[in-house]
């Protein structure tokens, strides 16, 4: 039977945050629960089927699950087992004065955020913070990341579709895939080919589940796998480039600049001073 472990990293006057670690698989029965309080939470690794009055989503790594207070969800995972999130939650109160001075909404009409590379420099650095929680701002990170998050739900377009019960399963196992292989050349011809599906139908399938084209998911996995490594290991920044799948350094440098707004060297010194 699946089990849920929860590591309280960080708490204070209203908010807190958690490494939630969860086993449960296909042969688990889901049971519907109840969010207490608001919650913004990073998917870190793993995959599952997440259904709120929201809405319904497939979430995979680099994603927010978000939660409004009182709100009953469940948690799926009929195709693969095991996830992991850094949740971070907040007071009805706290989170309804973060949304006064974001300029947004307290109550969430979506339960999903995509991989954004808006988002990606506070889910690379949340991510890191989980091996040293002591080094983390986390009150300021939690701040951060629910303006950030009011800021990005504002301009999203609710997902109302559903898809189909064997299209999620074919995507969940591309998913894990790239999860499990990173740094792997893989090709759009061949995850199509994987999932059954034509190159057409499975970028359109893949897209419509996971908010990102499979280009954009796989380059925003290396750079997120990338930016931890940075931040949690002395290796060369080479050394990082070419174990994360990317062929030459100039190539990372651009890709890493673009994503996070600095380059590899100065995220490292950022996040280590």
């Amino acid at each position: 039977m699946g089990k849920i472990a929860v590591r309280v990293l960080d708490q204070g006057d209203g908010w807190r945050v958690t490494d939630v670690v969860c086993t449960s698989g296909p042969q688990d029965r889901p049971f519907e629960e109840v969010h207490s309080g608001v919650s913004i939470a990073i998917i870190a690794a793993g995959s599952f089927q997440y259904r709120s009055a929201s809405g319904r989503e497939l979430m995979t790594p680099g994603s927010l699950l978000l939660g409004n207070d009182g709100h009953l969800f469940e948690c799926r995972h009929e195709h693969a087992a095991g996830d992991r999130c850094l949740a971070f939650h907040y007071t009805p109160e706290i989170f309804e004065r973060l949304a006064a001075d974001a300029g947004g909404k307290p109550g969430f009409r979506t339960p999903r955020v995509p991989p954004l590379r808006v988002l990606s420099p506070l889910i690379a650095r949340a991510c890191a913070g989980r091996g040293r929680p002591a080094d983390v701002p986390w009150e300021e990170l939690s701040i951060r990341l629910a303006a950030k998050t009011l800021q990005v739900v504002g301009g999203l377009l609710r997902n109302t579709s559903t898809a189909p019960p064997d299209a999620v399963a074919r995507v969940t196992r591309t998913v894990r895939t790239i999860e499990q292989h990173p740094d792997a050349r893989l090709r759009l011809g061949s995850l199509a080919r994987e999932a059954g599906l034509s190159p057409y139908h499975f970028l359109r399938t893949f897209e419509r589940l996971t908010g990102v084209t499979p280009h954009q998911y796989i380059l925003r996995a290396r750079l997120r796998a990338a930016a931890t490594r940075l931040a949690t290991e002395p290796a060369k920044v080479l050394d990082v480039a070419l174990d994360c799948g990317f062929g030459d350094l100039s190539n990372f440098n651009h890709a890493f600049r673009t994503e996070f707004g600095v380059s590899p060297r100065a995220y490292r010194r950022r996040v280590s001073s």
